[in-house]
C-alpha cells in the first residue's frame, strides 16, 4: 500500500491474477480487508466492479493490462481514503479499467470504462458514480465513438434497439440538470445522467441499470467484426483520441483526485491510467480538437462551456431523436 503523504512515486503495490476456469479474480492488497462501506452499509461500488469483471469474462478472455504493474492501490494524503485500480485487455478491448475510491467519511467513487480497440467502432462503456451519505451523482452510458446526432447510420447500428432500455431507466432515474452542449457531443440517446438522495433502494436500481447496460455493451462486442479498411480504423483511432483528450482535460473527477492525492498525481492518474492513450493514440492537442477553448496566450480556457448553452432537461425524445436544438 502506498501512502501519498510519504512516497512520491507510483509503484506497483499489488498483483492481480484471474482464474479463468472458475471466473474468479483477486487483487492481493486491494482485498486484504473488507470494504469500509460493506462494514456499515450495503451501498458499495465494489459489487459493481466484481459483477463487471465476472460478466465480461463470460464473453472474452481478459488479461491484466500492463498498467496493472504500476497502478494498483493507493492511500490518499489523509491516510484513510483508499484508491483501488484495476486494468485489463482482451482481443476486442484495448483497455477495461476501474477506479474505486472509498473514504472514511462515507464518500465513494466509481470510474469504470471499457475502450475498444481501433479495429472496432464500438461505443465506450462509461460509468461515473460519486456518492456521499447525502447525495449520489451518476453518469452511465455507452458513449458514442462517432457522432450520433448527425450520423444516423452509427446511431441505428448501436442504439436503435437500445432506446427502450434508455427510456426505462430515464424514467426511473430522471435527468440530473444542466449538461453543457460541448459535453453532450460525447453522450448517447440512452445516457443516464441523474442525481438522487443516497439510499439503498436507489443503489439497487442503479446496480440493475449497470447490469443491463454492461450486458448490452458485451452483446455489441460479441457481434462486432474487426474492421480491415485502414481509413476506418484511422477514423476510429482519431475519434477515441478526441474523446480521451476531452475527458482528460475536462473530467470533473480531477477536483476529487487533486484533493485526495495532490495535483501532480491526479494529473498522472487521469492521463496515464483513466484516459490512457491520450499521449499515445494521437498527436493532436486539446486546442487542436477544440480551438474555441484556446486563449490568446495559447493556454486552455478552464470554463466548462464556451458555447454557453446547456440542457436542463433530457435532449433526446422517447424515439431516440435529438430535440436539443428545437
Amino acid at each position: 500500500m502506498i501512502s501519498t503523504a510519504k512516497n512520491h512515486s507510483l509503484q506497483p503495490t499489488n498483483t492481480t491474477s484471474i482464474n479463468f476456469s472458475s471466473r474468479k479474480f483477486f487483487s492481493i492488497s486491494c482485498k486484504m480487508r473488507p470494504s469500509m462501506a460493506e462494514a456499515t452499509s450495503s451501498i458499495t461500488y465494489q459489487k459493481f466492479v466484481h459483477f463487471a469483471l465476472e460478466e465480461t469474462m463470460k464473453h472474452t478472455h481478459l488479461a491484466p493490462s500492463i498498467l496493472q504493474e504500476k497502478y494498483g492501490c493507493l492511500t490518499a494524503m489523509d491516510g484513510e481514503t483508499e484508491l483501488q485500480m484495476q486494468s485489463f485487455e482482451s482481443p476486442k478491448i484495448r483497455l477495461l479499467r476501474s477506479l474505486f475510491i472509498e473514504g472514511s467519511d462515507g464518500m465513494q467513487v466509481l470510474d469504470f470504462a471499457i475502450f475498444p480497440r481501433a479495429e472496432f467502432d464500438l461505443p465506450i462503456f462509461c460509468a461515473n458514480f460519486f456518492t456521499t451519505p447525502v447525495i449520489s451523482i451518476v453518469v452511465l452510458d455507452l458513449n458514442p465513438l462517432h457522432d450520433v446526432i448527425n450520423r444516423q447510420d452509427y446511431k441505428k447500428k448501436y442504439y436503435e434497439h437500445l432506446i427502450p432500455l434508455g427510456v426505462k431507466y430515464g424514467e426511473l432515474l430522471p435527468w440530473g440538470g444542466k449538461i453543457t452542449a460541448e459535453s453532450m457531443k460525447f453522450f448517447s440517446p440512452i445516457v443516464i445522467w441523474t442525481k438522487f438522495p443516497t439510499s439503498e433502494q436507489k443503489h439497487r436500481l442503479l446496480y440493475s441499470a449497470f447490469e443491463d447496460y454492461l450486458k448490452s455493451w458485451l452483446e455489441l462486442m460479441d457481434q462486432a467484426s474487426s474492421e480491415t479498411d485502414l481509413s476506418r480504423i484511422t477514423a476510429n483511432l482519431e475519434a477515441q483520441h478526441k474523446y480521451l483528450t476531452w475527458r482528460a482535460e475536462k473530467d470533473p473527477g480531477h477536483q476529487v483526485l487533486t484533493r485526495l492525492i495532490g495535483e501532480a498525481r491526479a494529473k498522472e492518474i487521469i492521463r496515464s491510467f483513466l484516459f490512457d492513450g491520450v499521449e499515445e493514440l494521437g498527436n493532436r492537442t486539446f486546442t487542436d480538437y477544440f480551438p474555441e477553448y484556446k486563449r490568446d496566450d495559447g493556454t486552455i480556457n478552464q470554463k466548462r462551456s464556451m458555447i454557453g448553452k446547456s440542457f436542463e432537461s433530457r435532449p433526446w425524445d422517447t424515439r431516440g431523436e435529438f430535440i436539443g436544438d428545437s
